[in-house]
């Protein structure tokens, strides 16, 4: 498989040990919960009735396999991730150092852009100014009145959009060659299962594996 298929796979593996393990979690499926309705001590004649607590999953009864195939799941990850390991060190490029720069430079790159989309403005602002003037009786008084507020743009537009053009360029290259990579780079590995079947077919196979041994 190639490192795009190994990554899907990798996700694949966690999701199932996921699912497996809400199975675990879940203590009405790995105790066994019965109720006895004791009709003999109200009529010595009549028998006491077992009755057996349905679990919530079908798997209740394959503790100790689903146990299992988690810890089989947790190998072949280990596989996997020890097979992209040796495959990423063949890459011509550290491709999760240059992933990570670009969410950065997309991020600066948007900073960019909505910093030259800005514009100057000015605006009229009802009462918002304040002043002091001595009224008929010669006290100094308060007043209000309108104030004009200007905004000026105090960077230089075309650096600040050429620095996101350049980081744009920069990004778009380095995705290119990140898909590249992904497409073309093979990893040694092979998935025990098919990658689109469901979890019931997954450990359903499992379980059914385990008790032909």
């Amino acid at each position: 498989m190639n490192l795009k298929d190994a990554f899907r796979a990798q996700n694949r593996l966690q999701s199932l040990m996921e699912e497996a393990g809400r199975i675990l979690q879940d203590r009405d499926n790995i105790l066994k919960t019965t109720t006895t309705h004791l009709r003999s001590r109200v009529m010595p004649e009549a028998a006491d009735t077992v009755i057996e607590v349905a679990p919530p999953s079908e798997y209740a009864g394959h503790i100790n396999q689903v146990a299992a195939f988690l810890m089989a799941m947790l190998a072949e990850r280990e596989k996997l991730s020890a097979a992209i390991h040796d495959a990423k060190m063949k890459l011509p490029l550290d491709m999760d150092s240059e992933a990570g720069l670009n969410r950065a430079r997309q991020d600066l790159a948007n900073t960019f852009r909505r910093m030259t989309a800005m514009r100057n403005g000015e605006v009229l602002l009802p009462d918002a100014g304040t002043g002091y003037r001595f009224n008929g009786e010669g006290n100094q008084v308060s007043y209000r009145c309108d104030a004009r507020e200007v905004t000026t743009i105090n960077f230089d537009r075309s650096k600040i959009r050429g620095m996101a053009t350049e980081l744009g360029r920069r990004a778009d290259e380095v995705s290119a060659q990140i898909d590249q990579c992904l497409v073309n780079t093979e990893v040694d590995y092979t998935l025990p299962f098919e990658m689109n079947d469901n979890f019931d077919v997954i450990l359903s196979d499992y379980i059914q594996q385990q008790s032909g041994k």
